[in-house]
């Protein structure tokens, strides 16, 4: 059965946070978009993710007006804690870079207040849309359909923008001669858990330890994030909470150790780490952003917020074209995108490098690392550098 056919200015591809920012942004310059998403709403804030806030993403999410929650329950931090040798050193965020700090407030609530906010201006959502498939994008009348409730419909549009992850259809109805992947697939995973215990730092602290990479992170003051390097073979059920702790206890200094507060996990799992870029990241009227596009190890919390300077970037470009005519940003966008990307593919990859034991990591490895990790901390102009990159290189 065939439902009737609409047209808007701009499908867009996933609810996640980039696909929902990206909607709201475009509302608040007039052009009409709908969002399409494979699942339902509660499964999308189901999603458990990282929640480290560049002060450009903090930015766009003022410019909508939908930052009260966020002023109300983020966490603003000036600094982080590296730990190696068994002590900690602090990294001086604001004080590095001139006063720019990060806000810790997690993505689900970022998600949660994009939507809510959708939801009140009245936009379309389409969640459980079965079967979405992307058409005719590479002249000037694309179209996209999806099935609901067994009812099979079409979006005309002028542009798609493909904001539904890894696993999505945008990136892979792309002709494969048309892109070219990048990828660097890490010998390890992080094993995580939440609970609702208050963290053991005011601040961030990673975790370079023998035995493996460890982070200590969280939520709110009362919920923590906690997670330990681990094999990509380890399987979650061989994982108590008794045994979590007491790993991560044993990556910790004595201090943090011994004041650390265990509880029971509101939820533990294992997550592979890679880099991932897949250039260009615009097909004739499809634009990729966030990760459908790339993927970066957590390690330097830069997933959401590269997915957040893409959309900034294309919601400018679509901007420029409709109240300029002028195509020049979106032209321009893949370069723009890619030239940031990579530099937080960069950072990623550096701190990665310098935090976990690899398994070919021998006693001169070991001994480069310490090095490095040393002259991080006492040399300002390494400082700078850590600290520029983790809150954020400029738009």
């Amino acid at each position: 059965m065939k439902g009737q056919d609409v047209r808007t200015q701009v499908a867009i591809i996933g609810a996640g946070p980039a696909g929902l920012l990206l909607g709201q942004l475009l509302h608040s310059y007039g052009i009409d978009n709908i969002i399409l998403e494979r699942k339902d709403r509660d499964y999308v804030l189901a999603r458990i993710r990282a929640g480290v806030l560049e002060q450009g993403t903090v930015a766009q999410l003022e410019q909508l007006g939908i930052t009260a929650r966020l002023h109300q329950e983020g966490l603003v931090h000036d600094g982080i804690e590296l730990l190696f040798g068994g002590t900690r050193h602090r990294i001086d965020l604001k004080q590095a870079t001139g006063g720019k700090t990060v806000t810790v407030y997690g993505q689900t609530e970022v998600t949660r207040d994009l939507m809510d906010a959708r939801q009140a201006a009245g936009l379309v959502t389409v969640y459980d849309a079965d079967s979405v498939s992307l058409h005719d994008f590479g002249g000037v009348s694309p179209r996209v359909c999806y099935v609901k409730d067994g009812i099979t419909h079409e979006i005309a549009c002028d542009f798609i923008a493909g904001c539904d992850g890894s696993h999505g259809v945008s990136r892979a109805s792309v002709p494969a001669q048309s892109i070219q992947t990048y990828e660097r697939v890490y010998p390890f995973g992080w094993l995580g858990l939440l609970s609702d215990t208050p963290p053991v730092s005011p601040e961030l602290i990673y975790a370079n330890h023998p035995k493996g990479f460890a982070l200590c992170s969280m939520r709110s003051p009362r919920r923590s994030r906690y997670y330990v390097q681990c094999a990509l073979d380890e399987r979650i059920e061989n994982w108590s909470d008794d045994r979590f702790w007491d790993e991560l206890r044993s990556r910790l200094d004595e201090e943090a150790a011994e004041t650390l507060v265990t509880g029971p996990s509101l939820e533990k799992s294992i997550a592979p780490l890679r880099s991932f870029v897949a250039e260009p990241m615009r097909f004739g009227t499809l634009f990729l952003a966030g990760d459908a596009a790339h993927i970066v190890p957590p390690t330097g919390a830069k997933g959401l917020n590269l997915a957040a300077s893409d959309v900034h970037y294309l919601s400018q470009a679509l901007r420029e074209f409709y109240a300029d005519k002028s195509s020049a940003g979106l032209d321009a966008y893949s370069t723009r995108a890619l030239a940031r990307v990579w530099k937080a593919v960069r950072f990623s990859w550096w701190m990665t490098s310098m935090m976990h034991r690899f398994p070919d990591t021998d006693a001169f490895g070991a001994k480069i690392q310490a090095a490095e990790l040393d002259y991080v901390i006492h040399s300002p102009i390494a400082t700078a550098s850590l600290a520029e990159n983790y809150v954020g290189l400029p738009y």
